[in-house]
């Protein structure tokens, strides 16, 4: 029996294929990227090339949740299949594919359905659903390929690390090369725009022909980069190393900033209004370079004395920062409620949490059982990424929608009286909350508490943000004075007025000044009232009310007095006909503004 010849169209260990291996992986690669360029193409004409506000939609653009389904769904699995494809069998791919690809819609379609913004365009997905969709994608993809590949439902941990961090270069590099090559397109076509010849300008301009290629370029620099196993390795050993000894760097830094709290106190931290992003993000700088100085764990990895001693010292500060994050979000919800950006950082902070612990247990365990150095972290670092993925999933269904979450519990305090009906965030329901809070602040519109219910309804008829949250606030009475100072204002003009009012401003005398004077010569009288940069036209309308009518904005041109209340007094401050007359437009008149506003130096004859 003469043996068979041995199969060396890929290589398991590496992904590396052989000649025929590579032929059959350029060509997969090759005609994801292209399909994912027609799809991308698709949505981008449906959307109205652009998704412009005068821009037609055509379907699936017209749906916003299968809209954003097919959108979040196009943009990131293929990019998922081009680094399994030599990696997983057709079947396992396949299979792996369609639940990445169902996952991605079910997430983009439910967080457009929940939207109700009134500049609601294509993509209609929001930024975190899109950045925390395709971290998800990436930490699930690299837990399961080393476990299919391993047969196990936990592979071993240099497997995730050379898998994961792999991808992540060969991501970076790829990126590079197609921003490498628009740079050239976009060179190549001035340099034939300055002999005149501008068709390159007009292709690369063109979305036909920029969506598909940039995917197309994308897919064959990932073939070109996984071809190469060896150079993508030695890029990486060069980076992590670089980025360890960053290691030091942080570790200092946030050793001094916890060493310091002591002496300063939380209270400057709290007053930044970020102070949990800010501690997150540092704990989130640690994880990383902790790992750059562990990488696989394996003997032959391991770093230098003082790269080891940093990673000890940097595991053991993430439990203070991870503390201090969990005691601000405490604070911060104690006092003003759930927010869907504090039901994020939450879930950042559940995840830290377990690094914490892990990293925390790796460093000191040492003291009480002999273990190998910082062994337990790969745990913790399989355990956190599981955590993450589900995290995310939940978050961003129905299962924990933040916006659910957030409307019942800001409607809660206001029902339990944590909270005034003046100080209630109605633009939060109105504007941030979807489907969700303007459902909550129809109900609230039906409140038996007549403030409560006046508000809400104010809240729901406007499209200004800055309506809602003036309307909140309580009317005052002005202090105005009067010039000349022997005169008096009409009735009714200083009596209480809302925050939108420019009387609203006059908290003391010295602040505002009026004067009574008939402008237009029809025998009723006006007012006009001076602040610090403006001063403000005032009418009584039929109803007997002062209206504010607009301000005159006065440029100072070196010659008067400086401050604009004083104009008031000069008997040279007078009504005088505008040079040019209002110009009337089927869409209402318009006035000329001044291209000076101080007039020209007069020219004098030598």
């Amino acid at each position: 029996m003469t043996a068979s010849p041995p199969d060396h169209s890929h290589d398991a260990s590496t992904g590396r294929a052989s000649l025929g291996g590579e032929r059959s992986l350029a060509a997969a690669r090759i005609g994801i990227g292209l399909i994912q360029g027609l799809l991308l193409y698709f949505l981008w004409r449906s959307a109205g090339q652009g998704g412009g506000l005068n821009d037609a939609l055509a379907w699936p653009a017209t749906q916003p949740p299968l809209f954003a389904a097919l959108a979040l769904a196009c943009a990131f699995t293929p990019v998922m299949l081009l680094a399994a494809v030599g990696r997983l069998s057709v079947r396992t791919l396949a299979l792996w594919g369609v639940i990445a690809a169902a996952a991605l819609a079910l997430l983009g379609w439910h967080d457009a359905a929940q939207q109700t913004r009134d500049y609601f365009r294509p993509p209609y997905l929001r930024f975190p659903v899109i950045a925390f969709s395709a971290a998800a994608l990436f930490i699930a993809h690299h837990l399961i390929v080393p476990a299919v590949a391993s047969r196990r439902w936990i592979a071993d941990f240099d497997d995730y690390f050379d898998t994961a961090w792999k991808a992540g270069v060969q991501l970076v590099l790829s990126l590079g090369f197609t921003g490498a090559f628009w740079l050239l397109l976009f060179l190549g076509a001035a340099l034939f725009r300055i002999i005149g010849l501008s068709f390159l300008s007009d292709l690369i301009g063109e979305e036909w022909f920029a969506i598909p290629v940039t995917c197309l370029v994308f897919a064959i620099a990932v073939q070109l980069t996984d071809v190469r196993a060896g150079l993508i390795r030695g890029v990486r050993t060069v980076a992590l190393m670089l980025l360890s000894w960053l290691l030091l760097v942080i570790t200092v830094l946030v050793a001094g900033f916890l060493a310091a709290l002591p002496f300063t106190g939380l209270d400057g931290l709290w007053k930044t209004g970020s102070a949990t992003a800010l501690v997150l993000s540092a704990a989130a700088a640690l994880i990383i370079l902790v790992n750059t100085a562990y990488q696989d764990g394996r003997e032959d990895n391991l770093p230098p004395v003082v790269l080891r001693g940093a990673v000890r010292v940097a595991a053991v500060l993430l439990t203070p920062l991870i503390v201090i994050a969990v005691w601000g979000l405490s604070l911060r919800i104690g006092q003003h409620g759930l927010t869907p950006d504090r039901i994020i950082a939450s879930a950042c902070a559940l995840v830290g949490a377990v690094y914490a612990a892990g990293y925390g247990w790796a460093a000191l365990s040492p003291f009480w059982k002999k273990t190998e150095w910082m062994k337990p972290l790969e745990r913790a670092n399989v355990a956190a990424a599981v955590l993450t993925v589900a995290v995310i999933l939940a978050l961003f269904s129905p299962l924990l929608d933040p916006a659910r979450m957030s409307v019942g519990d800001q409607v809660a305090r206001l029902n339990r009286g944590a909270v005034s009906a003046t100080e209630f965030d109605y633009a939060f329901l109105r504007f941030d909350a979807g489907k969700t809070g303007k459902a909550a602040l129809a109900d609230l519109a039906k409140s038996s508490d007549a403030e409560v219910a006046r508000l809400a309804k104010q809240a729901q008829t406007t499209s200004s943000r800055y309506d809602v949250e003036q309307a909140t606030v309580p009317p005052r009475t002005p202090h105005i004075a009067v010039w000349p100072t022997d005169a008096a204002l009409p009735a009714g003009f200083v009596s209480p007025v809302p925050s939108g009012d420019p009387r609203y401003a006059c908290q003391k005398a010295a602040d505002c000044m009026a004067t009574v004077r008939d402008l237009n010569g029809d025998g009723k009288v006006e007012i006009l009232l001076a602040d610090s940069y403006r001063i403000a036209l005032f009418a009584q309308g039929a109803d007997g009310a002062w209206a504010h009518q607009g301000d005159y904005r006065i440029a100072y041109c070196g010659a008067g007095p400086n401050n604009v209340r004083d104009l008031l007094k000069d008997p040279q401050t007078a009504p005088v006909a505008p040079i040019w007359p209002d110009l009337s437009t089927p869409r209402g008149s318009g006035r000329l503004q001044p291209e000076q506003d101080c007039p020209a130096p007069a020219v004098v004859n030598p």
